[in-house]
């Protein structure tokens, strides 16, 4: 059963939404970022590096904004000597950037979100992918939801986007999350993989490219989050109220040097496909250009 065929919430408005095709960005004009003019960017090539230290919180296609930009010295075009560092978990992310130790993250909303909910200092200035990414990948034996009760199904993290989008599907479903099946967190989407094939768990929350990997591997796909097109933020990037009031500059020139990593990404396909397979240590075409082809649609 496709998840396109759930019933869906009639207090939820559901729109087609692109994903690496469209940056939204969330500076907030009481921050006084205003619209970034590339015109008014100073040269600096003169300028001493600033080394700063960004944290990404999974190894997948979503996160290749950060690595083009990084690879290809749009960072330091604009002064910043970053330091790209894995960190996965969102919430010890969001930790870390409350701590300082850390300037931005490449993270998913719901941990930048729950943080600050909290009262941690982490607020998220752009919005990179607006919706879910996800496909539910099952046991080869599962061919229905009703077949998940006494099962065990994996996420990531609990509270991160994959935790948020396995519930939301049970939920749809007609399943209780806490009561007809075992949500396991196994680290990453790699593990979660790992985890299908070993039969430790009979469904595995998702996304590029390892979701290749598992049709490859001839795991059924029984849904398709994407095909909602959910309003839901993804991949966002974040940091902390004081940078933002403490050095405004470093923020300004960290975001354009992230938008031109997009443009980059967006019109130069074997270069990015070069750097999605270092960083994904994939090295199946079919799969790398799948991953790029689902990051660059409109």
């Amino acid at each position: 059963m496709a998840l396109g065929r759930l019933r869906r919430s009639n207090s939820m408005t559901i729109k087609k939404k692109s994903t690496l095709g469209r940056l939204t960005l969330a500076i907030s004009a009481m921050l006084g970022f205003g619209v970034i003019m590339y015109a008014q960017v100073p040269f600096a090539a003169d300028r001493p590096l600033q080394k700063i230290n960004v944290a990404y919180s999974s190894i997948s296609g979503n996160v290749s904004p950060l690595w083009v930009t990084q690879d290809k010295g749009f960072f330091r075009k604009y002064g910043l000597d970053v330091q790209a560092i894995l960190i996965e978990s969102g919430t010890t992310t969001a930790q870390a950037l409350v701590a300082g130790d850390i300037s931005f993250a490449s993270v998913a909303g719901p941990a930048a979100i729950q943080s600050n909910l909290r009262g941690a200092d982490v607020v998220i200035i752009a919005g990179v992918l607006n919706t879910l990414v996800f496909q539910l990948y099952t046991d080869k034996g599962i061919t229905r939801p009703d077949q998940f009760k006494g099962k065990s199904v994996s996420v990531t993290r609990y509270g991160s986007a994959t935790d948020f989008a396995m519930r939301y599907a049970l939920e749809k479903y007609g399943l209780d999350a806490n009561k007809d099946v075992a949500i396991l967190q196994l680290g990453n989407h790699p593990a979660q993989l790992a985890g299908l094939e070993a039969g430790r768990v009979q469904g595995a929350m998702l996304s590029m490219p390892t979701s290749l990997r598992a049709k490859k591997m001839g795991f059924p796909m029984l849904a398709d989050l994407q095909m909602l097109g959910l309003e839901y933020q993804h991949t966002s990037i974040a940091t902390s109220k004081v940078l933002i009031k403490s050095k405004p500059d470093l923020v300004r020139d960290f975001m354009r040097a992230y938008i031109e990593g997009i443009h980059y990404a967006k019109t130069h396909r074997k270069e990015t496909l070069d750097v999605l397979a270092k960083y994904l240590r994939v090295d199946d075409k079919d799969v790398l250009e799948e991953t790029l082809k689902n990051l660059t649609r409109r």
